[in-house]
């Protein structure tokens, strides 16, 4: 699988390690050793996961609203524009760490 570079940070830096949807103390990507996988912080990451795509379903919805309205103002196309970067920073990161984890799996890694 080739290395996906949006700006998480790359590859995890142990064999089997969970990107999770959050930094560490630093700011650098923070990840789950292997063997963790149904632990509190696996649990936490994946409604944290969830929750970050459940709001990009609702800032796309208000962004097309915004969108179709011609007399929009900058303020308000500014700020849509940022919310979905946000929006698509975080479910490219929840992209990357769950295809990860399926490419361990078909290796057999992540077992």
């Amino acid at each position: 699988m080739a290395e996906f570079t949006h700006g998480a940070g790359g590859w995890p830096p142990t064999p089997g390690a969970r990107l999770l949807p959050w930094r560490d103390g630093e700011g650098r990507p923070a990840h789950l050793a292997p063997g963790n996988e149904g632990g509190t912080l696996a649990r936490l990451a994946d409604s944290l996961e969830g929750a970050q795509l459940h709001d990009a379903a609702i800032v796309l919805d208000h962004s097309l609203a915004v969108l179709a309205n011609g007399g929009a103002a900058d303020h308000e196309l500014r700020f849509v524009a940022e919310r979905l970067s946000e929006c698509l920073h975080n479910a490219l990161n929840v992209a990357e760490s769950r295809g990860l984890r399926l490419h361990q799996d078909d290796n057999g890694a992540g077992e």
